[in-house]
C-alpha cells in the first residue's frame, strides 16, 4: 500500500482535524504550568500544560517529548499518554484532536519559554481561576489516574451560550464556565 492508498487527496471534502499535544509536568506534589505571554493568540495570561503541534512525519510521543524540550528545558521521564480529546470549535470542516501526557520531572529547573512564563504550582493549590477553560475538569482527573490506568477519550463541544461542555467516553458532559 502506498501513499496515495492512504486517501488523503480524496479525504479533502472530510471533516479533518489538527493534531497537538498536552503535558503536564510533575515534580513531587507541584505541577509545571505555563503561562501565556501576552503576545500568544490562544490563552494570553492563562495557565496550561506545555504542547503544541505535532509536526509532518512526528510520532504522537516524539512531538510530545519535543515540545516538553523546546518550552522548558527539561528531560523527562515516565511520559504517558492519560487522554484523547476531540475539540469540536463549531468550524464543519476542521477540529482539534489533542493528546493529553503526564510525565516527571527530576529538576524543578526550567529553561526560558518562548511561550510565555513556566510556574511550579502546588496540586493543592491551583490557579483556578486563571487556568484555560478545560483544566478544572481535567486536570484534577489526570494528576490522579493510577498508573497503569488506560487513557481517557473526552469529547468537547461549545453549547448554544458558547460555554464548553466536555463528555467522557465513560461519563456524564460536564459544562465548564
Amino acid at each position: 500500500m502506498g501513499q496515495a492508498d492512504q486517501g488523503v487527496a480524496q479525504g479533502r471534502r472530510r471533516y479533518q482535524v489538527i493534531p497537538r499535544t498536552l503535558c503536564f509536568i510533575t515534580h513531587g506534589a507541584e505541577v509545571l504550568l505555563l503561562r501565556g505571554g501576552p503576545h500568544k493568540r490562544l490563552w494570553a495570561g492563562r495557565y496550561n500544560g506545555v504542547g503544541g503541534h505535532i509536526e509532518p512525519g512526528e510520532d504522537v510521543y516524539s512531538a510530545t517529548r519535543r515540545e516538553i524540550r523546546e518550552e522548558t528545558g527539561l528531560c523527562v521521564r515516565d511520559l504517558r499518554l492519560r487522554g484523547v480529546a476531540h475539540v469540536d470549535a463549531g468550524d464543519p470542516e476542521v477540529g482539534i484532536l489533542f493528546f493529553i501526557f503526564t510525565a516527571q520531572a527530576d529538576s524543578r529547573a526550567v529553561g526560558a519559554s518562548p511561550d510565555g512564563e513556566l510556574e511550579w504550582w502546588p496540586v493543592d493549590r491551583l490557579p483556578v481561576a486563571d487556568l484555560v477553560e478545560d483544566l478544572p475538569i481535567v486536570l484534577p482527573r489526570v494528576l490522579t489516574m493510577a498508573a497503569d490506568a488506560p487513557p481517557f477519550f473526552a469529547a468537547y463541544r461549545y453549547d448554544a451560550q458558547d460555554r464548553l461542555m466536555i463528555s467522557f467516553a465513560d461519563d456524564r458532559p460536564q459544562a465548564q464556565g
